[in-house]
């Protein structure tokens, strides 16, 4: 029964994989005939997937010195 729900799971996965690239590639066309504010919001929920998250960087961190 496992090896069965494991080739589910793959086919799925396969299937995701692929529905979500052809939308990967309608996404420029997409993005285009939203409003500029929507078009904003997309992206910005998009960024995390994109950029690396910031981290603080304290400037005392990692100096020989202490204050």
């Amino acid at each position: 029964m496992e090896t069965n729900g494991k080739v589910i799971t793959n086919g799925l996965r396969e299937s995701l994989k692929a529905i979500m690239q052809k939308e990967i590639e309608n996404l420029p066309k997409q993005l285009e005939g939203l409003e500029p504010k929507e078009r904003l919001n997309i992206m910005c929920k998009l960024m995390p997937y994109v950029f690396p998250k910031v981290e603080t960087v304290h400037p005392t961190e990692g100096e020989p010195w202490q204050l």
